[in-house]
């Protein structure tokens, strides 16, 4: 699946994946616990494959980031974002050595960890597609 339909909801933990829309906002559906829930206008949604983390030279999506973590881990687990800020912030230079220190809080980086285990642990990054990406953006 590509990060099209997950969505970060903002005072809402965790992931949703879009399952349909309604005439005052869609139904999703929590990757944790598979709760359905409705979502109006008022909350503040975020596609995750609209994110993109800054860097010193341009934004970089966060499929690619997902990308470099699946390639530091061999396809496995990243570390937890329960880690204390020093090590986030040793792994997240290790991922992304150019990320802008100023605009890239630790918080941020807890979220891309979190964000890229709940999708691993799913079986929902499509990796493929951030290779594709990639490979497109070289060729132009």
């Amino acid at each position: 699946m590509s990060l099209d339909k997950i969505l970060a909801i903002s005072g809402k933990p965790g992931l949703y994946e879009l399952k349909t829309q309604t005439r005052s906002g869609f139904v999703a559906e929590s990757l944790n616990d598979g709760k359905r829930i409705s979502v109006g206008i008022r909350h503040n949604v975020s596609v995750l494959s609209e994110i993109a983390i800054y860097s010193s030279v341009e934004e970089v999506p966060l499929k690619d980031i997902f990308k470099r973590i699946s390639e530091k881990e061999n396809g496995g687990q990243a570390i937890s974002h329960k880690e204390p800020k020093n090590t986030l912030i040793n792994y997240f230079s290790e991922v992304l050595p150019d990320y802008d220190e100023e605009r890239v809080y630790p918080s941020d980086m807890k979220k891309v960890i979190q964000w890229y285990n709940t999708l691993h642990d799913k079986g929902l990054l499509d990796l493929e597609e951030a290779t594709e990406s990639a490979t497109a953006d070289e060729e132009e």
